[in-house]
Protein backbone atom coordinates (compact mmCIF):
# COMPACT_ATOMS: atom_id res chain seq x y z
CA UNK A 1 0.00 0.00 0.00
CA UNK A 2 2.82 2.11 0.37
CA UNK A 3 4.19 1.89 -3.04
CA UNK A 4 0.19 2.86 -4.38
CA UNK A 5 0.16 6.08 -1.83
CA UNK A 6 3.21 7.21 -3.08
CA UNK A 7 2.39 6.37 -7.02
CA UNK A 8 -0.84 8.37 -6.14
CA UNK A 9 1.51 11.58 -5.05
CA UNK A 10 3.15 11.75 -8.01
CA UNK A 11 -0.15 11.38 -10.14
CA UNK A 12 -2.58 13.64 -8.83
CA UNK A 13 -0.44 16.85 -8.55
CA UNK A 14 0.73 15.48 -12.20
CA UNK A 15 -3.14 15.19 -13.35
CA UNK A 16 -4.05 18.54 -12.01
CA UNK A 17 -0.81 20.55 -13.69
CA UNK A 18 -2.04 18.89 -16.72
CA UNK A 19 -5.77 19.55 -16.48
CA UNK A 20 -5.22 23.73 -15.32
CA UNK A 21 -2.81 23.81 -18.30
CA UNK A 22 -4.55 22.35 -20.93
CA UNK A 23 -7.85 24.86 -19.43
CA UNK A 24 -5.62 27.75 -19.68
CA UNK A 25 -4.21 26.66 -23.42
CA UNK A 26 -7.59 25.46 -24.96
CA UNK A 27 -9.11 29.29 -23.68
CA UNK A 28 -6.41 30.96 -24.64
CA UNK A 29 -6.62 29.24 -28.60
CA UNK A 30 -10.36 29.95 -28.42
CA UNK A 31 -9.80 33.49 -27.60
CA UNK A 32 -7.26 33.88 -30.41
CA UNK A 33 -9.21 31.72 -32.80
CA UNK A 34 -12.13 34.25 -32.11
CA UNK A 35 -9.94 37.30 -32.71
CA UNK A 36 -8.82 36.09 -36.09
CA UNK A 37 -12.74 35.76 -37.53
CA UNK A 38 -13.30 39.13 -35.73
CA UNK A 39 -10.33 40.65 -38.06
CA UNK A 40 -11.17 38.44 -40.96
CA UNK A 41 -15.37 39.98 -40.67
CA UNK A 42 -13.48 43.79 -40.01
CA UNK A 43 -11.58 43.34 -43.19
CA UNK A 44 -14.34 41.87 -45.02
CA UNK A 45 -16.67 44.89 -44.24
CA UNK A 46 -13.80 47.30 -45.56
CA UNK A 47 -14.43 45.50 -48.83
CA UNK A 48 -18.33 44.91 -48.75
CA UNK A 49 -18.39 48.79 -47.69
CA UNK A 50 -17.83 50.68 -51.28
CA UNK A 51 -19.65 47.72 -53.31
CA UNK A 52 -22.68 47.74 -50.89
CA UNK A 53 -22.75 51.83 -51.58
CA UNK A 54 -22.18 51.38 -54.98
CA UNK A 55 -25.12 48.50 -55.56
CA UNK A 56 -27.75 51.33 -53.75
CA UNK A 57 -26.31 53.86 -56.05
CA UNK A 58 -27.29 51.75 -58.72
CA UNK A 59 -30.37 50.88 -58.16
CA UNK A 60 -31.16 54.65 -57.03
CA UNK A 61 -30.17 55.34 -60.53
CA UNK A 62 -32.74 52.55 -61.50
CA UNK A 63 -35.43 53.91 -60.23
CA UNK A 64 -34.40 57.56 -61.85
CA UNK A 65 -34.51 55.97 -65.29
CA UNK A 66 -37.79 54.52 -64.89
CA UNK A 67 -40.04 57.03 -63.33
CA UNK A 68 -42.48 58.31 -65.51
CA UNK A 69 -40.75 61.49 -66.54
CA UNK A 70 -37.30 60.23 -67.26
CA UNK A 71 -38.55 57.26 -68.89
CA UNK A 72 -40.84 59.41 -71.33
CA UNK A 73 -38.25 61.45 -72.52
CA UNK A 74 -36.28 58.74 -72.86
CA UNK A 75 -38.30 56.20 -75.00
CA UNK A 76 -40.51 58.61 -76.86
CA UNK A 77 -39.95 58.92 -80.18
CA UNK A 78 -42.42 61.06 -82.72
CA UNK A 79 -42.75 58.62 -85.01
CA UNK A 80 -44.35 55.68 -82.80
CA UNK A 81 -47.81 55.08 -82.25
CA UNK A 82 -48.92 55.07 -78.70
CA UNK A 83 -48.87 51.03 -78.70
CA UNK A 84 -45.87 50.88 -79.58
CA UNK A 85 -44.72 53.31 -77.07
CA UNK A 86 -46.03 51.53 -74.31
CA UNK A 87 -44.50 48.20 -75.75
CA UNK A 88 -41.07 50.40 -75.51
CA UNK A 89 -41.59 51.58 -72.09
CA UNK A 90 -42.25 48.13 -70.62
CA UNK A 91 -39.59 46.64 -72.36
CA UNK A 92 -37.03 49.26 -70.87
CA UNK A 93 -38.61 49.12 -67.61
CA UNK A 94 -37.71 45.38 -67.62
CA UNK A 95 -34.69 45.51 -69.46
CA UNK A 96 -33.46 48.21 -66.56
CA UNK A 97 -34.90 45.37 -63.80
CA UNK A 98 -33.00 42.47 -64.98
CA UNK A 99 -29.82 44.99 -65.86
CA UNK A 100 -29.95 45.80 -61.89
CA UNK A 101 -31.15 42.36 -60.69
CA UNK A 102 -27.95 41.32 -58.84
CA UNK A 103 -27.91 44.47 -56.63
CA UNK A 104 -30.24 43.04 -54.63
CA UNK A 105 -27.12 40.54 -53.23
CA UNK A 106 -26.27 43.60 -51.61
CA UNK A 107 -29.51 44.96 -50.05
CA UNK A 108 -31.99 44.51 -47.28
CA UNK A 109 -34.84 42.48 -48.70
CA UNK A 110 -37.49 45.45 -47.45
CA UNK A 111 -35.06 47.93 -49.83
CA UNK A 112 -35.26 45.36 -52.68
CA UNK A 113 -39.27 44.95 -52.07
CA UNK A 114 -39.62 48.10 -52.14
CA UNK A 115 -37.37 48.50 -55.70
CA UNK A 116 -39.59 45.71 -57.09
CA UNK A 117 -43.25 47.05 -56.11
CA UNK A 118 -41.76 50.30 -57.43
CA UNK A 119 -41.19 49.10 -61.12
CA UNK A 120 -44.47 46.79 -60.80
CA UNK A 121 -46.21 49.83 -59.60
CA UNK A 122 -44.97 52.00 -62.78
CA UNK A 123 -45.63 48.79 -65.60
CA UNK A 124 -49.54 48.89 -64.02
CA UNK A 125 -49.40 52.56 -64.74
CA UNK A 126 -48.55 52.39 -68.20
CA UNK A 127 -50.66 50.10 -68.66
CA UNK A 128 -53.59 51.21 -67.55
CA UNK A 129 -53.04 54.41 -68.93
CA UNK A 130 -52.20 52.66 -72.34
CA UNK A 131 -55.64 50.75 -72.29
CA UNK A 132 -57.41 53.98 -72.06
CA UNK A 133 -56.26 55.18 -76.19
CA UNK A 134 -56.76 53.35 -79.24
CA UNK A 135 -53.71 51.35 -80.59
CA UNK A 136 -52.99 53.79 -83.34
CA UNK A 137 -53.11 56.76 -81.44
CA UNK A 138 -49.72 59.32 -80.96
CA UNK A 139 -47.46 58.35 -79.31
CA UNK A 140 -46.68 61.68 -78.01
CA UNK A 141 -50.69 61.56 -76.49
CA UNK A 142 -49.42 58.56 -74.48
CA UNK A 143 -46.88 60.18 -72.94
CA UNK A 144 -49.13 62.97 -72.11
CA UNK A 145 -51.66 60.61 -70.56
CA UNK A 146 -48.80 59.06 -68.15
CA UNK A 147 -47.36 62.44 -67.51
CA UNK A 148 -50.51 63.77 -66.27
CA UNK A 149 -51.52 60.60 -64.45
CA UNK A 150 -48.26 60.36 -62.66
CA UNK A 151 -48.83 64.16 -61.38
CA UNK A 152 -51.82 63.09 -59.90
CA UNK A 153 -50.22 60.44 -57.77
CA UNK A 154 -49.08 62.48 -54.48
CA UNK A 155 -46.12 60.41 -54.50
CA UNK A 156 -44.53 58.19 -57.26
CA UNK A 157 -44.21 54.73 -56.15
CA UNK A 158 -40.06 55.14 -57.38
CA UNK A 159 -39.90 58.29 -54.95
CA UNK A 160 -41.01 56.01 -52.04
CA UNK A 161 -38.42 52.97 -52.98
CA UNK A 162 -35.48 56.40 -52.85
CA UNK A 163 -36.44 57.74 -49.88
CA UNK A 164 -36.82 54.25 -48.19
CA UNK A 165 -32.81 53.18 -49.87
CA UNK A 166 -32.06 56.85 -48.20
CA UNK A 167 -33.41 56.13 -45.00
CA UNK A 168 -31.77 52.55 -44.96
CA UNK A 169 -28.37 53.90 -46.27
CA UNK A 170 -28.37 56.48 -43.27
CA UNK A 171 -29.11 53.82 -40.70
CA UNK A 172 -26.84 51.31 -42.18
CA UNK A 173 -23.49 53.67 -42.86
Amino acid sequence: MDPFVELLKIIVPALIVFLCSFYLIKTFLDNETRKRLMELKGAGKDLLTPIRLQAYERVVLFLERISPYSLVIRVNKPILSSRQLHTEMIVAIRTEFEHNLTQQIYMSSGAWEMVKNAKEELIKLVNIVALKLPEDAPASELAHMIIDASSAIKVLPTTLAIEYIKKEIGQIF
